[in-house]
């Protein structure tokens, strides 16, 4: 198994409830996973707990056999190998999309650098675009240099938080064929959260439904929705 998490519990500091209750899901490699909740359902905080941004009151969280979390252990975030795209991109206005993808490189040598720059900006077919900056770029392709920011150092999972809430609805079907289209060529393990259940139809292998930070539902998008 992949990615695998059991009773996962977690509560913020002035919270009266658990805000996760008892999250546990085995996803196996190269599967697309997605959170379908409302607002306040515990969805992007259950991506935090996985990213290492919060740290979570019991449970265990394991990525390829390695624990990332569990009652002794505690894995940082940057030394966990998974890559996450947040739902305003957070590109660096100031780089050019060859230096935002570049970023997270930073470990490999110019040459290497080089090489996974071209084999990214094909995959997200933006080879034309590598000079310019993201104020000079549409809503659809930002999206696209913050995904091949996220896996261009081929992360063992991929997080994506609400990836369509910033767009267009029109632009929305589209962007959505062209990230499941990337991610299953990349084969990277991946999930995403989204209030929205044509985002689930349209990406997701498996949907895990969220109320009230507790699994009401959780399988096949034929059969869940």
């Amino acid at each position: 198994m992949h990615v695998k998490i059991e009773g996962l519990q977690f509560k913020y500091k002035n919270a009266k409830e658990e805000t996760i209750k008892d999250f546990s899901i085995d996803i196996e490699k190269g599967e697309i996973i997605s959170i379908l909740g409302q607002s306040g359902s515990g969805k992007s905080t259950v991506l935090r707990l996985m990213a290492g941004l919060e740290v979570p009151s019991s449970g265990t969280i394991k990525v390829d056999n390695e624990s990332m979390v569990d009652d002794s252990k505690f894995v940082l975030p940057e030394k966990r190998g998974i890559g996450m795209v947040f739902q305003d991109y957070a590109l660096f206005p100031h780089m050019t999309v060859a230096q935002n993808i570049n970023f997270g490189l930073k470990n490999m040598n110019k040459k290497d650098k080089e090489i996974r720059l071209k084999e990214v900006l094909k995959l997200i077919d933006m080879e034309k675009f590598h000079a310019r900056y993201p104020y000079e770029l549409s809503g659809g392709q930002q999206q696209r240099v913050a995904l091949a920011r996220a896996i261009a150092p081929k992360p063992s999972l991929l997080l994506l938080d609400e990836p369509f809430s910033n767009l267009d609805a029109d632009l929305q079907v589209k962007i959505r064929e062209e990230l499941k289209k990337i991610i299953k060529r990349t084969g990277i393990t991946s999930i995403f959260v989204t209030h929205d259940k044509e985002d689930s139809k349209a990406i997701a292998d498996r949907v895990v439904v969220l109320k009230e930070g507790e699994i009401v539902r959780i399988g096949k998008v034929k059969d869940i929705l």
